[in-house]
C-alpha cells in the first residue's frame, strides 16, 4: 500500500485517481480494468452496509484505494478498497493473528471482495525519521511480528524458493554481463543451503518505510504500527530486504543487517541467505519485466552480504 497520495475529486461517491486506474490497467489487465470499473458501487455499498461517513478525500497507493471514515459510534477508520488477489487475500488473516499488536487493527472484511475496514492512524510514515532510527523501529517491529507462527493454509516461502531455484538457470541467460549472471548464481547457492528450512514464522513481506506508520493522535496507542502486509510462512531473515533498499545508502548495508540480525535474534549465515534470496527474487521479477541488467542497489546489497 505504501504511501498514499490524495485523489482529486471525480464524482459523488469515489474519487478515482488516474494513476491507480493505470497501475491496475498495467499490471492486472482486464481484471484491473473490472477493479476500477466496480469501484464507486463497491465504495457506495460499504459505506451503507457497514454504517460508514467519509470524513476526508480519497487516498491511494499502487493497488488499492482508502477512503477515510467515521463509524456509527464516531470511531475514526479507514475503508480499504483492493482487488483480490493471493497477496491480498492474506492480508486480514495476518492481520487477524496480529491483533494489533505492532500493527494496524483489522476492523472489519468481506471474503468476497477483500474489502477492508481499518483502524486509522496518522499519515506520518518513516521517510520522516533518520535512517538509522528507522531501521530500529522496524527491527523492533519485525521481532514482534515474526515471533508468532503462521496459520495454516498461509502461502510458504518454501515453494517460492523452490521456483525461483528452478528458474534461475533459463532466466539469468537473458543477462548479458557474465559478471551479473554470476552474481545470481551466487545468490542461488545461498538459497540452497537453506531451502530445505524454509521456517513457520508469520511475515510481512513488504515492511519498508512507507508501510509503517504512526498511531493516530486521537489514540497514539504505539508510536509506530505496520500496515498492508503481503504474508508469508517462513524465515524471518527473508522480512529484512526492504529495510536494506529503501532509502538506499551501501555505507549502511551492513550496519542495516547487523542491527536487524542482533535485534530479531536470527542466526546471521541463515539471515544472510534468505536475504540473498530476495536479491535474487527481485532480480528474477526485473528481468521478467524485461530489464537486462541487475539493479544496482540490489548488486550492491549482494556483494557486501556476499563479501561477509
Amino acid at each position: 500500500m505504501g504511501r498514499f497520495t490524495h485523489a482529486p475529486r471525480i464524482d459523488d461517491v469515489i474519487d478515482i485517481p488516474a494513476q491507480l486506474v493505470e497501475t491496475q490497467s498495467k499490471f492486472l489487465g482486464e481484471a484491473g480494468r473490472a477493479f476500477i470499473a466496480a469501484l464507486p458501487g463497491r465504495a457506495a455499498d460499504f459505506l451503507e452496509r457497514w454504517e460508514l461517513r467519509r470524513t476526508g478525500p480519497s487516498m491511494y497507493g499502487m493497488c488499492a484505494l482508502v477512503l477515510p471514515v467515521e463509524r456509527a459510534d464516531g470511531t475514526p477508520a479507514v475503508l480499504k478498497l483492493q482487488h483480490l488477489d493471493e497477496e491480498s487475500a492474506g492480508e486480514p488473516v495476518a492481520l487477524r493473528v496480529w491483533g494489533g499488536d505492532g500493527a494496524v487493527r483489522l476492523l472489519g472484511y468481506d471474503d468476497e471482495t477483500g474489502t477492508l475496514l481499518l483502524e486509522r492512524l496518522d499519515t506520518r510514515d518513516l521517510n520522516g525519521v533518520d535512517s538509522r532510527e528507522a531501521v530500529r523501529v522496524i527491527a523492533e517491529l519485525l521481532a514482534r511480528l515474526t515471533s508468532v507462527p503462521a496459520p495454516a493454509g498461509m502461502r510458504g516461502l518454501g515453494e517460492i524458493a523452490a521456483r525461483m531455484l528452478d528458474d534461475v538457470p533459463v532466466v539469468s541467460r537473458s543477462l548479458p554481463e557474465e559478471a551479473e549472471r554470476r552474481l545470481l548464481r551466487d545468490c542461488a547457492a545461498a538459497v540452497r543451503e537453506v531451502v530445505d528450512e524454509p521456517g513457520d514464522r508469520l511475515l510481512h513481506w513488504d515492511l519498508h518505510y512507507e508501510n509503517v506508520l504512526a498511531s493516530h493522535p486521537a489514540d497514539a496507542r504505539e508510536p509506530w504500527l505496520a500496515i498492508d502486509p503481503k504474508p508469508l510462512a517462513g524465515d524471518p531473515g527473508f522480512d529484512l530486504m526492504p529495510a536494506l533498499d529503501n532509502r538506499f545508502d551501501a555505507a549502511e548495508t551492513v550496519w542495516r543487517f547487523d542491527l536487524m540480525t542482533e535485534v530479531l535474534g536470527l542466526d546471521r549465515e541463515r539471515a544472510r541467505a534468505w536475504t540473498l534470496g530476495r536479491v535474487l527474487q527481485n532480480s528474477l521479477w526485473d528481468i521478467a519485466d524485461g530489464e537486462r541488467a541487475l539493479n544496482p542497489e540490489q548488486v550492491s546489497i549482494a556483494r557486501s552480504l556476499l563479501a561477509r
